[in-house]
């Protein structure tokens, strides 16, 4: 499987204190991306507003891209459009948000789309899962 994760979107969808310490978070939610690539061998594209954090680089470790978008609001939308519109077959990738307007963009693109709230209650439950 190959998935897009809006990541602002994703540690938006619960209301856990992220925003105390969003560097935190992003670096939490990534390190959660790499354990769940490693186990399902799914591709994961990890999409953060702004600039590179300090120790997580723009690039791609095993199964998992970390890129960037800088330049204001929905710079990220914009990135995760421009990247799936490049691809071959954008109907092979679903997008992990909740946002309106770019799950209609993807949509139209050909990709699939799933909520974040629930996209990551099932990455919490395979990280609360006893083994893994």
């Amino acid at each position: 499987m190959h998935i897009v994760v809006d990541v602002m979107n994703v540690i938006g969808s619960r209301p856990d204190g992220w925003w105390r310490d969003r560097p935190g978070a992003a670096r939490r939610l990534i390190a959660a991306l790499r354990r769940f690539a490693a186990d399902s061998g799914d591709e994961i594209v990890a999409v953060l507003d702004g600039r590179p954090l300090p120790g997580l680089p723009e690039g791609v470790a095993g199964r998992v891209g970390v890129f960037y978008a800088a330049g204001g609001p929905n710079a990220a939308d914009r990135r995760i459009v421009s990247f799936l519109a490049a691809e071959p077959e954008p109907g092979a990738w679903t997008v992990v948000t909740s946002d309106a307007a770019l799950a209609r963009d993807v949509r139209a693109l050909g990709a699939h789309v799933e909520g974040a709230r629930a996209w990551r209650e099932r990455l919490d439950a395979l990280e609360d899962t006893p083994g893994q």
